[in-house]
C-alpha cells in the first residue's frame, strides 16, 4: 500500500488540497503484543488481517476498533471459498456487520474462480425472511481475460524410464556412471534458467521437494542462488527470503503455494514448475507471479518429475491457456465451524437461540442449515451427552431451554481464542534459537527420530540440535555443515477435479489414435512440449497400448489383472477420472469383494486409479466384479468409511476445529499421536450416539469434499449403459500406467505403522 498511498497524498499537494494521513496496520498470528495495543489506542484507517486475526479481534476487548469499518476487501477469494475457512470467515463477517452502524461494503477480489454467480454468492451473504434465504446483490465486474502466457512443458533426457542412457554432451557416454534418476539431468537446466533471468520464483508441490531443490542448485551453483520458502519457515525468514527476491540479491526463491498468492513484484521474469500443478487455477496463480505488470507476458517453463505426471502437465497447461478453470465447490453446513463460533460470540454476551440461528443462517455457507442439525450443536456443547461417556466433553455454555438463551460458562472466552480458525493442528515442533527467536516448525516423527547434534536444513540454512524439549527443538547455525538432513513433513492433497479427469481422457483418447511420429509432432504443436517431452509420452502411450491392447481414457476403463513378485494377485483399473472418484470407489469395491469371497483385500488409489491385492488367493475375482451398480454405491461406501484411517483424521481436525479436543495453553504443542489417542476415545464413545454432530461432520466432510459420490454414480451409471466401456486385460506384470500405482501401494504399506 505505500506507494498508492504515497500517490494520492502526490496528488492531494498538486491540486492544493491538504493530503490525508492514512494510516494502516498488520495484524496476523506473528503481530507482536506491543503493537496490538498500539493498535487499540491508535487504530488504523486500513488494516490488513487473516480470517483468524479477524475472529480473534472479534472476540476480544479490540472488537470496538471494528465498530467504524466501512469496507472490507477479501482478496484471492478463491482461496477460502471452497474450505471451511471460507464458512469461519463467512461467519465473522456476518458478527462483524452485527457491530458496525451499518453492513459494510463487501469487496472480493480474484482471478481464479467459477462460476463468478456462486463466489458472489458466499462473499454477499443472504438475509433470512420466513424462513427463506434470499442472496444479497452483489454486483459482478468480470474484467477480460487477456493476459497473455508463454508455458513450456520440459523434460531435459530422451528417456525418461532410462536417464542413465543419455550421454554427457561433453565428455561422451562413457566417462560418468549410468543414472538412475531423472534428478541430474534436470538441476543443470534449471540453474541454467535462473542464471539467465533476472528473478525467478520455482514452485514445487511439497515442502521437502521444496527444501531439496533450494539445497542441490546451491551445491551446483557453488554460492546460494536459492532459498526455500514455505508454510514452515518463520513469517521472519519468509520477509527476509521475499524482500532479497525484491531487492535483486537473490536470484531464486524454491516455494510451495506459500508464494501463489504472495509475491506481487513485476521484477520476476520466470515461474518455474517442478511436477505438474495438478490443477488449472494453482497453476494460473502461479504462473501469474511473472511478468505481474499491465500488460507483460507471464512466462513459465514446467520441468515433470515422471511419464505419469508429464501427462497430467501437459492436459493442465493446455487447458491453462484457454483459461478453462474448475468450478469452485462451497461446503456447506460444517458444524465443527459452527460449533466455534457459537462459542466465541456467546463468550462475548449472553444472545439468545433464535438470533445465533439466524445469524448463522445469513452466510452462504448455512443458507440451508436445519434447525435439528443447528440444535444439535447446542446440546453438544450445553453438555446433553453423558460426560462419563465423553471425558473431554465438558459443558462450554449454559442452554436455558425456557428462556431460549445461550451464556458462556467460565472457560469459554479462553477455548475460543486459543483454538481458532480451522487449520488442523499437526502436532508440529517449533524450532527457535537458544535466545528465542523462531526459525520454523519440524514434522513430529522428524523430531522423533533427531538426536541433539544432528544437523539439518530448513529455509535453506543448515541448523545443529542443541536441545529437544516437550514442544520445542533448539538449534544453532551450522553454515556449510555438508552432512545436513533434509527435513520432511506430511500434507494432504485433494484428488484431481472431474472435469481435468475427463479432459484427461480425451487427449489420452485423441493422442492414443495416431502413431508415434505423428503423436510427438502433435505434442509439439498442439500442446506445446518440446521435442524430448513429446517423444517421452508419445512412447509412454505407445507402451501402455502395446502391453494392455487399450488406454484408459473417457471412454475407457482399463481392468488389468497380474501376479506380483510373491504370487499374489493384483487387479489394477486404470481411469484419468481423480481420487475423489476412484477413493469411494476402492472402498465400495473392497467391501463387495469381502462380501462375496470372504477375503481381506488390501486397497489403494490415485488421481490415476485403484489397485487391488488379494492375498493367499488361488485365482483372481474377475476384474469386472469392481463394476458396482450405482445404486448400491452409496451404502457400501458409507459402511465403509467409518472404519477408514482418513474418517478417523478428519473426525480428530473436526474435534479440534469445534473446541473437543482442545490446546491447554496459546501456543502450546499438544502432540499429534496424543491427539489421535484422544480423538479415538472420543470416536468410540461418539459412535454410540447417531445424532452426534462432529461424527455427522467427518461424514459429510468426507463424503462431499474428499469423495465426489455423485460424479461416481454417473461414472458407474456410464458403464452401466455403455457409455463408457470397460477392457479387462491379463498381463505379466505391471504395465507402463499400472507402475506408478504400485509405487504408490509399496509407500503406503510400507509406512503404514
Amino acid at each position: 500500500l505505500r506507494a498508492p498511498l504515497r500517490g494520492i497524498a502526490n496528488a492531494a499537494e498538486r491540486l492544493g488540497v491538504g493530503a490525508p494521513d492514512i494510516t494502516t496496520a498488520m495484524r496476523t498470528g506473528d503481530t507482536p503484543a506491543d503493537e496490538r495495543r498500539r493498535m487499540l489506542r491508535h487504530p488504523p484507517d486500513i488494516l490488513i488481517t487473516t480470517p483468524e486475526s479477524l475472529y480473534l479481534m472479534l472476540t476480544s476487548q479490540v472488537r470496538e476498533v471494528l465498530a467504524s469499518v466501512r469496507w472490507v476487501i477479501v482478496d484471492e477469494i478463491h482461496s477460502v471459498a471452497a474450505t471451511k475457512r471460507g464458512a469461519h470467515l463467512a461467519l465473522s463477517l456476518e458478527r462483524l456487520d452485527e457491530l458496525t452502524k451499518a453492513p459494510a461494503q463487501r469487496v472480493g477480489l480474484s482471478a481464479t474462480q467459477r462460476p463468478l454467480e456462486r463466489i458472489a454468492a458466499f462473499l454477499g451473504g443472504g438475509d433470512v425472511e420466513d424462513g427463506t434465504w434470499t442472496p444479497r446483490p452483489v454486483e459482478i465486474v468480470d474484467a477480460p481475460r487477456d493476459k497473455e502466457l508463454e508455458l513450456e512443458v520440459v523434460v531435459p533426457v530422451d528417456d525418461m524410464t532410462r536417464p542413465e542412457t543419455d550421454a554427457d554432451p561433453l565428455t561422451g557416454p562413457t566417462a560418468a556412471p549410468p543414472r538412475r534418476s531423472i534428478w541430474p539431468a534436470m538441476y543443470p537446466e534449471l540453474l541454467e534458467l535462473i542464471r539467465s533471468h533476472r528473478s525467478t520464483i520455482l514452485f514445487a508441490n511439497s515442502r521437502g521437494l521444496v527444501e531439496r531443490l533450494a539445497g542441490e542448485l546451491n551445491a551446483l551453483a557453488g554460492e546460494e542462488v536459492a532459498k526455500a520458502h514455505h508454510g514452515s519457515v518463520s513469517r521472519e525468514q519468509r520477509l527476509e527470503i521475499e524482500d532479497a527476491l525484491k531487492r535483486g540479491t537473490l536470484p531464486c526463491v524454491c516455494a510451495t503455494s506459500s508464494l501463489e498468492l504472495g509475491v506481487d513484484m513485476e521484477a520476476v521474469d520466470l515461474v518455474i514448475l517442478v511436477e505438474s500443478p495438478t490443477s488449472v487455477a494453482r497453476g494460473l496463480q502461479r504462473v501469474g507471479r511473472a511478468g505481474h505488470q499491465v500488460g507483460a507476458a507471464s512466462r513459465a517453463k514446467v520441468f515433470p518429475k515422471h511419464r505419469g505426471d508429464l501427462l497430467e502437465a501437459a492436459v493442465v497447461v493446455d487447458r491453462m491457456h484457454d483459461g478453462l478453470i474448475e468450478e469452485t465447490s462451497i461446503p456447506q453446513n460444517p458444524l465443527d465451524v459452527l460449533a466455534q463460533q457459537v462459542v466465541a460470540m456467546v463468550a462475548m454476551e449472553d444472545r439468545s437461540v433464535d438470533d445465533v440461528y439466524a445469524l448463522a443462517r445469513r452466510a452462504a455457507n448455512y443458507a440451508d442449515l436445519g434447525r435439528g442439525p443447528f440444535e444439535s450443536v447446542l446440546d453438544m456443547l450445553a453438555g446433553r451427552f453423558p460426560s462419563d461417556d465423553f471425558a473431554e466433553l465438558r459443558p462450554r455454555l449454559v442452554w436455558d431451554r425456557v428462556e431460549g438463551t445461550l451464556t458462556a460458562r467460565g472457560n469459554a472466552r479462553m477455548l475460543a481464542v486459543t483454538n481458532p480458525g480451522t487449520i488442523p493442528d499437526r502436532g508440529l515442533y517449533r524450532v527457535t534459537l537458544p535466545e528465542g527467536g523462531r526459525v520454523g516448525e519440524l514434522d513430529e516423527e522428524m523430531v522423533y527420530e533427531s538426536r541433539v547434534g544432528d544437523v539439518f536444513v530448513l529455509g535453506s540454512s543448515t541448523w545443529q540440535i542443541t536441545e529437544i524439549t516437550n514442544d520445542r527443538v533448539v538449534v544453532v547455525p551450522a553454515p556449510g555443515e555438508p552432512a545436513a538432513r533434509m527435513p520432511f513433513w506430511k500434507g494432504d492433497t485433494l484428488g484431481r477435479p472431474l472435469e481435468t479427469g475427463r479432459a484427461l481422457g480425451a487427449f489420452v483418447r485423441e493422442i492414443g489414435r495416431l502413431d508415434t511420429d505423428a503423436a510427438t509432432e502433435t505434442l509439439v504443436r498442439r500442446y506445446r512440449l518440446d521435442s524430448r517431452a513429446a517423444t517421452n509420452l508419445a512412447s509412454f502411450l505407445a507402451e501402455e497400448k502395446e502391453a494392455t491392447g487399450t488406454l484408459p481414457t473417457d471412454r475407457t476403463i482399463v481392468l488389468e489383472k497380474f501376479r506380483d513378485e510373491i504370487g499374489d494377485w493384483r487387479i489394477v483399473l486404470l481411469s484419468p477420472f481423480g481420487a475423489r472418484i476412484h477413493a469411494p470407489w476402492a472402498l465400495a469395491a473392497a467391501r463387495r469383494m469381502r462380501e462375496n469371497h470372504g477375503a481381506d483385500v488390501d486397497a489403494v488409489w490415485s488421481d490415476d486409479g485403484i489397485i487391488l491385492r488379494f492375498p493367499d488367493a488361488d485365482d483372481a475375482p474377475d476384474p469386472a466384479e469392481l463394476v458396482i451398480d450405482p445404486e448400491d454405491v452409496d451404502a457400501l461406501v458409507v459402511d465403509e468409511v467409518g472404519s477408514s484411517a482418513l474418517f478417523a483424521a478428519r473426525f480428530r481436525e473436526a474435534a479440534g476445529r469445534a473446541l473437543l479436543l482442545p490446546r491447554r495453553r496459546p501456543g502450546q504443542r499438544t502432540p499429534l499421536w496424543l491427539q489421535r489417542r484422544r480423538a479415538t476415545g472420543l470416536l468410540e464413545a461418539a459412535r454410540r450416539y447417531p445424532t452426534f454432530p462432529i461424527v455427522l461432520e467427518a461424514y459429510r466432510e468426507v463424503l462431499q469434499e474428499h469423495f465426489d459420490l455423485p460424479a461416481l454414480r454417473e461414472v458407474l451409471g456410464d458403464v452401466r449403459s455403455r457409455a463408457i466401456r470397460t477392457a479387462v486385460v491379463e498381463t505379466h506384470g505391471p504395465s507402463p500406467m499400472a507402475s506408478s500405482l504400485m509405487f504408490d501401494f509399496i509407500a503406503s504399506f510400507m509406512y503404514e505403522y
